[in-house]
């Protein structure tokens, strides 16, 4: 079990990076992993922080969350000897820092500068390689700094996006409980508890999550830490990746232009809780709340592109057995499905 050793979360939080890394006693030479944009919202002060308590820097700005970027930022934490990795922005150079710093070897500390999904706390990557997007066993942040007031100020859709994934954690631990029961698969009873008790407070307090409201970024970082830690208990994604995760990944793959990670995953929570039996509306009706998107035009995508991936949603992950099966959905009860619960 791997968890991170210290989180910070709150206002003027990037001005404890320095403090932080001091403290957990990790090295004295960093690597700085972000994009043009979220060096100048965050990074640079990131790197003041770090050089403030002695700790050298180097940077490295991403052109994208691909593989060629991961090997990039590898080498040269090798080639300079660093003693540990910085991921500062949303979840590309958080991805690229974390599979880069476990390839390496060293520690890598996650500082988010926007709540878009649990990726900034958890131990998967998620990188396009070969043409497309691939899950990866990454290393699990040693610390977690939330800046709220940074979070509060980023596009409220990345925001939305974090609770869309957050809220499919009910999804996610019903499939995992499916697989317990059919595949006598490992079950984590705390894992569960701590991932859909997350997802819970998010559903109750929906209505609570607004546009640059600093109070609602700090719930939603502290859902997506909750989020994280489960995943780290269970030593997989599968308190928080379901059948929800696998429609979001067909999608990534069959649209012309995908929507966000959590805004899909959360359209396919509505429809894998129906196929559960469970209560899709309240989830429909908490990501109206919120305002994230409940259906294919909602998500820019096409209707046949949404049916697509939800006959093929099976075929990712095939080892990982959710609602969906081995078979999967045939066309036509992918069209009912969709109809019932009104994402087209």
């Amino acid at each position: 079990m791997e968890l991170p050793r210290s989180v910070v979360i709150g206002h003027d939080a990037i001005k404890q990076v320095g403090d932080v890394c001091a403290n957990l006693k990790i090295g004295r030479r960093a690597l700085v992993v972000a994009d043009e944009t979220t060096m100048k919202i965050a990074g640079d002060t990131a790197v003041q922080e770090l050089q403030e308590r002695k700790i050298r820097t180097d940077t490295y700005l991403i052109p994208d969350a691909n593989w060629e970027a991961v090997c990039a930022a590898k080498d040269l934490l090798t080639s300079k000897d660093m003693d540990f990795a910085i991921g500062v922005g949303g979840g590309r150079s958080i991805d690229v820092a974390k599979l880069s710093a476990f390839q390496a070897a060293v520690p890598f500390v996650s500082v988010p500068t926007a709540a878009s999904h649990d990726g900034v706390v958890s131990n998967q990557a998620s990188i396009e390689k070969e043409g497309h997007k691939q899950s990866f066993g990454a290393q699990t942040p040693i610390a977690v700094v939330m800046d709220t007031g940074i979070i509060a100020e980023s596009p409220f859709r990345l925001l939305a996006a974090g609770c869309g994934d957050i809220i499919s954690n009910l999804t996610a631990v019903k499939d995992w409980a499916l697989a317990r029961n059919l595949r006598n698969e490992y079950y984590s009873s705390y894992a569960t508890a701590l991932s859909e008790l997350a997802a819970r407070l998010l559903i109750e307090n929906a209505h609570t999550i607004k546009p640059r409201l600093e109070e609602s970024a700090w719930f939603v970082a502290k859902a997506l830490v909750s989020s994280g830690v489960a995943m780290s208990i269970a030593g997989s994604s599968r308190p928080a990746s379901g059948s929800e995760h696998k429609f979001s990944h067909a999608l990534d793959k069959l649209a012309k232009k995908p929507a966000l990670h959590g805004e899909q995953c959360g359209v396919g929570t509505i429809m894998m809780m129906y196929l559960h039996g469970g209560n899709w509306e309240e989830v429909r009706n908490a990501l109206l709340a919120i305002g994230a998107p409940t259906t294919a035009r909602a998500l820019g995508i096409t209707d046949d592109e949404l049916l697509e991936a939800l006959v093929h949603a099976h075929e990712i992950h095939p080892e990982r057995y959710t609602i969906l099966g081995d078979a999967g959905l045939t066309h036509d009860a992918a069209e009912r499905l969709a109809h019932i619960t009104k994402v087209v």
